[in-house]
């Protein structure tokens, strides 16, 4: 069994494949493995709870760097009906970053709605106390959520640098055939 371990050498983390005793080098015919993982900074976040009824965000490492979000208030949609779901948090962003909102893959599966959005952006100035989060959703057959289901994800994003734009009479790309071409056979 294989298990990594992390180093610390200047601005980067060595990721090592040992065996199980935790040790680098050559042991069963295994030798260690190099990698070079950038060392990510961590950022605190102010974050409001509107409910004590929902888990509090955990970030699961190693998973994903998504993390779940919950309905803090049961919902009952009928087919075609629309509703802005609670997801009960607000947070400070810091500034120069902003959020990122989509559906679990399980959600329509599950309860059978779309966020109608598809993703929400929520910026660094969405921050008040009463900023609620929530998730715009449109329920294509009758359906419940519970409070603390898990129905949609998030993660946090730097903005993009500011752009200009250079207008020029023709491009120097090769065509690539348009919209949709692709997906041709």
């Amino acid at each position: 069994m294989i298990i990594p371990v992390y180093h610390k050498a200047g601005d980067f983390y060595w990721k090592i494949r040992c065996p199980i005793d935790g040790q680098p080098g050559r042991k069963d015919g295994m030798a260690a493995e190099w990698t070079k993982k950038r060392r990510q900074k961590v950022k605190k976040i102010k974050i409001k709870y509107f409910t004590e009824e929902i888990e509090k965000l955990a970030y699961i490492d190693g998973k994903s760097d998504w993390i779940d979000l919950r309905a803090a208030q049961s919902v009952d949609m009928k087919a075609g009906e629309f509703k802005l779901i609670p997801l009960g948090i607000a947070m400070e962003l810091p500034e120069g970053y902003e959020a990122h909102i989509v559906p679990r893959s399980s959600t329509f599966k599950n309860f059978g709605i779309i966020q109608t959005n598809h993703q929400g952006v929520i910026d660094s100035s969405y921050c008040g106390d009463n900023d609620q989060w929530f998730m715009p959703a449109y329920a294509l057959r009758d359906t419940h959520i519970c409070v603390n289901d898990r129905i949609c994800q998030f993660r946090i994003m730097e903005n993009q640098p500011k752009l200009i734009f250079d207008e020029v009479a023709s491009l120097n790309g090769e065509d690539r055939g348009g919209f949709g071409s692709t997906g041709k056979n």
